[in-house]
């Protein structure tokens, strides 16, 4: 049995996520405290008893899913788990910062910090309702692009999640990702929404991010990760710092390549992705992506606790 740990990405978030795991384990608990340290605030406090609209905020819901994560992990390993049972680590977007977490290649506290970072110069990038993303179901990753390109007339509107064999996430002006949905529904589209996001995450509308997050990363303290990482925007796996540090910096403007991510994976014999952290949706993603691997999620004490049941 092959696995892969996958870390989730931003819509994971609700409150209370982590909190039984914390008062479970001690090791879990010390990530929220870690966490709640490099930030210089109760980051625990708004995950487990605020407001979820507060927790949404691009710049506490990508630390905080981090953390959940992390916690998850810590919990696992008090039950006999090693980062080095996955042959690979990978993340959805933000998640990618945990994935390197995981593995050693970040310490937690610069996560946190790098993330909070991320979030607010991601919201910052463009004025609020200047952007959008809307999700196409039912078209294929080649179709979606087409259907951004034709929708762009002159503004941005680009393939930002090729989540999976039927679900393209697109990003841009709004105006653009507004047609983009009216296309893509003429185009056979199963269904096209735009989604519930502050910011048009993943486009070239985010270049003065990338920016930002080039300064910030180039003071972090990056490693070799303890197993590969599978980056979002080459869908292959890295080990070097350095390259990693780029990809990190590329993965704002990029497109988050998730099926192909997966399908790399499955096709170097991986057929058990362990999602860790709060939420279920990369899960059903990979069940899509790779029909044959089997799927398990660690969110709670009880998810926990069955690696040794």
């Amino acid at each position: 049995m092959s696995r892969a740990f996958v870390f989730p990405g931003q819509g994971a978030q609700t409150i209370g996520m982590g909190q039984a795991l914390a008062m479970a384990y001690p090791a879990a608990m010390a990530v929220f405290q870690e966490v709640d340290e490099a930030l210089g605030e109760k980051l625990s406090a708004l995950i487990w008893e605020g407001d979820i609209a507060d927790l949404t905020l691009t710049a506490n819901a990508q630390p905080a899913l981090m953390a959940t994560s992390l916690a998850a992990l810590r919990a696992m390993e008090t039950e006999g788990v090693a980062i080095t049972d996955a042959a690979f680590v990978a993340g959805h977007s933000l998640g990618e910062y945990s994935a390197l977490a995981a593995s050693g290649a970040l310490a937690i506290a610069d996560a946190a910090r790098l993330l909070r970072i991320r979030g607010q110069a991601m919201q910052a990038a463009v004025p609020v309702g200047e952007g959008a993303m809307a999700a196409l179901l039912g078209l294929d990753f080649a179709t979606a692009a087409e259907v951004a390109a034709e929708a762009a007339q002159g503004q941005v509107c680009q393939a930002a999640n090729d989540n999976d064999p039927a679900q393209v996430v697109v990003s841009g002006h709004r105006a653009a990702v507004e047609r983009a949905v009216e296309i893509a529904k003429i185009r056979g589209a199963r269904r096209a929404m735009l989604l519930p996001v502050s910011a048009p995450f993943h486009c070239t509308l985010m270049q003065p991010a990338a920016e930002r997050m080039a300064d910030a990363l180039a003071d972090v303290a990056l490693h070799a990760p303890a197993v590969p990482l599978v980056a979002n925007v080459r869908a292959e796996p890295v080990s070097d710092p350095e390259s990693i540090r780029k990809l990190l910096i590329e993965q704002v403007t990029g497109s988050v390549r998730w099926r192909e991510s997966v399908a790399w994976m499955a096709g170097q014999g991986v057929n058990e992705f362990w999602e860790i952290g709060a939420g279920k949706a990369l899960s059903g993603m990979i069940r899509r992506i790779a029909k044959e691997a089997e799927t398990r999620n660690f969110a709670t004490p009880e998810d926990v606790a069955s690696l040794t049941a």
